[in-house]
């Protein structure tokens, strides 16, 4: 297992009161924002839809595959770091434990590593090698149970017997970002919309896994007061949707196949409040979406922005119908090569979810 830890210069600081404090926090807060401020933002990308675009109805995608760890998951991993150090719940030497199969591991394995502490995902026996080896290669250990219904008691207890702490990505994401902006997803969107034909977006259509993206992007919306509809595409399985539609924080279900977004129960991160409308997406959809991204852009997306998609074109038709015009935003969540055995292998597609080819009529029937 390849464990690699930035190093950490342990020297003392006087606090206002004239104690010595040590300077493991400030260093560690330091590194993740010089972290930030060598990246760059991420592409806006123009899809080329001439069946659309010809009518006044322009489609983007914000590329978030482009940060260091590859997922929309980053911007969500810096922001829970932040937090945890600026509330006095990480400190030099403590674990990191988060809940998590998934890009979000992914991405705080690489914080963890930059600050120098260890890391530890908790996820199913049933995870790919390949999401695995990506944790291990910053760093982080990987944790299995029998069950994703066993991950987040575990996560708990795991903290606990380590003196460390729980990230709880699914209570904590949609209060760890400042959605006044400080250049966070949303004012990033605007500002990169400002010169295109239709520079305020009819809608922006974000899933939702936490629901702190959505959340993040509803408040700024609202804040700036924006004439901008926030749209929601859930999977199949998920209760974010129902939960929506009656307010009932006791729903439970079967969760999505659609990895990133959509889940089991409710998650109180996803503020329903903030979310103008909900499309439930079959799993099928969100595949052939998937591949007809992919063809479009010349390269692989994962499958929650084949439902990303499925969504833009849903209220693209619509707008279409009612002689609408304007621009509809969305977000490339990761890049493809990550579900090259899984999503993106049509023998795995056909036994785990059925045939795709009426799936990608219906798509390219929208499309002409």
């Amino acid at each position: 297992m390849l464990r690699v830890n930035t190093p950490i210069v342990k020297t003392c600081y006087l606090s206002p009161m004239n104690n010595p404090v040590s300077s493991w926090l400030p260093t560690a807060i330091a590194l993740i924002e010089a972290d930030y401020q060598r990246s760059a933002d991420t592409h806006l990308i123009p899809l080329p839809l001439p069946g659309f675009a010809k009518l006044g109805i322009d489609l983007y995608l914000k590329d978030e595959s482009t940060h260091p760890t590859g997922s929309l998951k980053h911007r969500l991993a810096r922001s829970l770091f932040l937090y945890a150090l600026c509330n006095g719940w990480l400190h030099e030497g403590s674990t990191v434990v988060e809940a998590s199969s998934g890009s979000t591991a992914v991405s705080e394995a690489y914080f963890a590593r930059l600050v120098g502490l260890p890391f530890l995902a908790v996820m199913p026996r049933g995870t790919s090698p390949e999401k695995i080896a990506q944790i291990e290669f910053y760093g982080g250990r990987c944790h299995l149970c029998e069950s994703a219904a066993q991950v987040h008691s575990l996560a708990v207890a795991l903290a606990r017997q380590t003196g460390g702490h729980f990230m709880d990505q699914f209570t904590f994401a949609e209060r760890a970002t400042d959605w006044r902006g400080n250049n966070n997803i949303a004012e990033s969107m605007y500002t990169q919309m400002a010169r295109e034909r239709h520079p305020i977006p009819r809608w922006i259509v974000v899933g939702a896994g936490t629901g702190g993206t959505s959340a993040t992007i509803g408040r700024y919306v609202r804040y700036q007061r924006h004439a901008t509809q926030l749209c929601v595409p859930d999977p199949k399985g998920s209760v974010f949707g129902e939960y929506h539609r009656t307010g009932d924080a006791g729903l439970t279900g079967p969760g999505s196949n659609i990895e990133g977004i959509g889940r089991p129960r409710v998650e109180a991160s996803f503020i329903r409040s903030l979310v103008d409308r909900m499309l439930e997406v079959d799993d099928l959809d969100s595949v052939a979406a998937m591949r007809v991204l992919s063809e479009l852009l010349g390269r692989r997306v994962g499958p929650s922005t084949g439902t990303n998609f499925i969504g833009m074109l849903s209220l693209a038709c619509e707008m279409r119908e009612q002689g609408q015009q304007g621009s509809i935003l969305s977000l490339l969540c990761d890049a493809g090569e990550r579900y090259l055995p899984s999503y993106h292998d049509a023998a795995w597609v056909e036994c785990n979810f059925g045939d795709c080819a009426p799936a990608l009529q219906r798509i390219n029937v929208q499309l002409a």
